[in-house]
């Protein structure tokens, strides 16, 4: 059996609008962090946030964010907007660490 992607996002598209749906898939993307960082200490065997976590967190932020300066929503605009730059910064650590790490090595 054959899924008809179009014709489901046609459908819910005219059930919500375009901009619910929009809402939906931001909150969908920054939900989906938590599953990652659940699968992720699962595995370890101790609790660790992984780089997926941080980029998902980016996704489901813009959207949100993106989201909420279309309805105007001050209380959704102020939630997610800024948080970006948090996650940007925690990206920009992991990275400075994982360079420190392999200079070291080297």
């Amino acid at each position: 059996m054959r899924v008809d992607w179009a014709a489901i996002w046609t459908w819910l598209g005219q059930q919500w609008g375009l901009w619910k749906l929009i809402g939906y898939a931001g909150n969908a993307a920054f939900a989906t962090r938590f599953l990652i960082q659940w699968i992720a200490s699962e595995r370890a065997g101790k609790s660790i946030i992984p780089v997926q976590f941080w980029y998902m967190s980016i996704v489901g932020s813009v959207i949100l964010a993106v989201y909420a300066f279309h309805t105007g929503d001050l209380v959704v605009i102020f939630a997610f907007a800024p948080n970006s730059l948090v996650y940007i910064r925690n990206l920009m650590l992991l990275h400075k660490e994982k360079k420190a790490k392999q200079a070291g090595a080297a």
